[in-house]
């Protein structure tokens, strides 16, 4: 179903038989993507490897402007810099957030050597109000070769993500479903 042109929801569900595989269906599609190395589940806290079971949408995402153009998206996209990083900390006052590198609390670099975060797009998982260790740092982003599991993400083929990109809007509902 589409609002003004874009999708108003895209469903993820666990692939059958593969707890840390999934397949992302949008309109009259469906894509293999990568889940938690611990499968779904309806609770996250901060490294368990679960990508939650929830209904969530998209803020905005980041690109690697020395890899990439920025996408065609209703969603907001910003390049990427080097000293970007997300705050995983969660005792820290900047606990799910973007920071800038160097900083002194643990964090996960933006700025990756391979290109899982080429794309990356910021889910609306513990962001606002933000719990201490229910997960940070939950994207959705490129998969690894073979769609090796994330630590909670939502990992698509580079092309997939492209191309969902161009049908999502920030009213795009995500539901994340066993």
């Amino acid at each position: 179903m589409t609002v003004s042109g874009f999708l108003s929801e895209i469903t993820i569900r666990k692939k059958p038989g593969h707890s840390s595989k999934g397949l992302l269906t949008f309109g009259d599609q469906t894509v293999p993507c990568a889940l938690g190395r611990n499968g779904m589940g309806p609770i996250k806290q901060e490294g368990n490897g679960v990508t939650p079971i929830m209904t969530t949408r998209m803020l905005y995402g980041f690109y690697r402007p020395d890899r990439e153009k920025r996408p065609l998206s209703a969603v907001p996209f910003h390049p990427m810099h080097e000293d970007m990083g997300w705050c995983d900390e969660a005792e820290h006052r900047c606990y799910n957030q973007l920071v800038s590198l160097p900083f002194d609390a643990s964090h996960e670099t933006m700025w990756r050597d391979d290109p899982l975060y080429d794309l990356v797009i910021v889910l609306d998982i513990n962001i606002a109000p933000r719990a201490k260790r229910r997960g940070s740092a939950i994207f959705m982003h490129v998969a690894r070769e073979g769609f090796m599991p994330t630590e909670g993400c939502i990992a698509l083929q580079k092309s997939d993500l492209r191309r969902l990109l161009g049908w999502m809007s920030p009213a795009t509902r995500i539901h994340i479903a066993r």
